[in-house]
């Protein structure tokens, strides 16, 4: 009996991992403008843009010449109007990687004259990330009668093959 709760922590553990990994995995890095371009004047944002969503947690990089360009963050006002004025923070390393930590719309411009006005300006727009619960799975029991906190349908199956596996040891 000892032998099979073993299993079954075992199981939830691997399962638990599994989940974190998951979790973990599905946050991406975009390079602003890749695969053709890059955080350059040729680049169609908008484009770019539109074949991608963004989610809390991705990270965009903005790859380019520190003597060309630089990267502002700015309000709706600032990335309407092309004003770097009044910007939320600026950037200048020619390889700045930005969090996108929470829902909601990002603005950011070349400072430099007459980039922005030139198509040099980008909108990400950060959506909610729809996969999995937001809240823990409700208890489940396995075939041995144990409750596995919050471990859903896979971890039981995987506890109760383990168990099942440990009847011939």
């Amino acid at each position: 009996m000892e032998i099979r709760r073993h299993a079954l922590v075992i199981a939830v553990a691997v399962a638990a991992i599994a989940s974190f990994a998951r979790v973990a995995a599905a946050a991406t890095s975009y390079t602003v403008g890749a695969p053709d371009g890059l955080w350059d004047m040729q680049t169609d944002y908008a484009e770019w843009v539109a074949a991608r969503t963004f989610h809390p947690g991705d990270n965009i990089t903005f790859t380019y010449s520190r003597e060309l360009h630089d990267v502002v963050e700015v309000g709706k006002a600032g990335y309407d109007a092309c004003s770097s004025a009044n910007n939320v923070s600026a950037f200048r390393s020619g390889n700045d990687v930005i969090s996108l930590t929470a829902v909601g719309t990002r603005y950011f411009l070349c400072g430099l004259t007459g980039h922005c006005d030139s198509g040099m300006k980008i909108r990400i727009d950060v959506a909610a990330t729809t996969a999995g619960p937001t809240a823990a799975p409700p208890p489940t029991t396995s075939a041995a009668g144990n409750t596995v906190a919050g471990a859903g349908r896979g971890a039981l199956l995987v506890a109760q093959a383990l168990v099942g596996s440990m009847a011939f040891w």
